[in-house]
């Protein structure tokens, strides 16, 4: 663990994810990261397999939404004594080699949220899913009042700052969008994203997001934060600056896009 960094974890939500939750895992702890896993409410063997590895397991009893498993993972790290978590999602789409470049920019820029944005063989993402991707970068940039690469990456890196919003009244997939906002636009922390592939697995099961009533939940929620904190042109056209979109190799760890002040 880098000693500069505060102390962090990995924590995964799932649900049904027998198929790829152990190489998950196990990637994970072969960096030496210690791992939380919230599984919400899986019927098939996500519960068995999980059982056999040397992680802490939190099991909802039914499904309760992407945003609660979150919201329980912030609580138990916090009560762990972790001072950051680095999230990723649990059916392979996100990498663990991956994640040193992450915690590389992480302590480059103590504070802030770093983003795995899927920059990276985007033609690998449906098309469907590629401008549903995109509508959502439009809009919640919009409401952190600044250029966030890919909004919808479940890999991130959350600052303890970030970990201290747990109790933001959203559900499900708002959650992640709710987090970006109010650490921007409440909290002044700026949102920075790490390059990574896009990947679709062959044989992953389907997305747990549902299209329609998910984007326009996010999308209600997300104009009427823009309406709340006002300023709706100057935020507007700060969301349509350079994203900030770092390298982060270990050994080099620099700028690719301008770095605008936080806003």
């Amino acid at each position: 663990m880098n000693p500069a960094l505060p102390r962090w974890c990995v924590l995964i939500p799932c649900l049904n994810e027998e198929v790829a939750i152990r190489g998950v895992v196990e990637s994970v702890l072969a960096l030496g990261a210690p791992v939380i896993v919230v599984d919400d409410g899986s019927d098939d063997r996500t519960p068995e397999i999980l059982a056999a590895l040397p992680v802490t397991v939190l099991r909802h009893d039914r499904r309760l939404g992407k945003g609660q498993a979150l919201r329980d993972g912030f609580r138990e790290a916090l009560r762990q004594g972790y001072e950051a978590v680095l999230t990723m999602d649990g059916d392979g789409q996100h990498l663990a080699a991956d994640i040193p470049r992450i915690v590389a920019v992480a302590a480059a820029y103590p504070g802030q949220l770093v983003i795995g944005a899927r920059l990276l063989d985007k033609a690998q993402q449906p098309k469907a899913r590629r401008r549903a991707n995109a509508f959502a970068d439009w809009g919640i940039s919009w409401g952190c009042g600044q250029s966030v690469a890919d909004t919808q990456s479940g890999q991130r890196w959350y600052p303890r700052a970030a970990l201290d919003l747990v109790d933001l009244p959203a559900q499900n997939f708002v959650f992640e969008a709710a987090i970006l906002i109010a650490a921007s636009r409440e909290l002044g922390m700026g949102i920075v994203s790490v390059p990574i592939a896009s990947r679709y697995p062959p044989g992953a099961r389907p997305s747990h997001l549902r299209p329609v009533r998910d984007t326009v939940r996010i999308t209600v929620y997300t104009i009427a934060r823009v309406l709340h904190y006002g300023h709706v042109v100057a935020s507007y056209r700060r969301s349509h600056t350079a994203p900030r979109v770092i390298d982060g190799a270990p050994e080099n760890t620099r700028p690719l896009s301008p770095l605008p002040g936080t806003r």
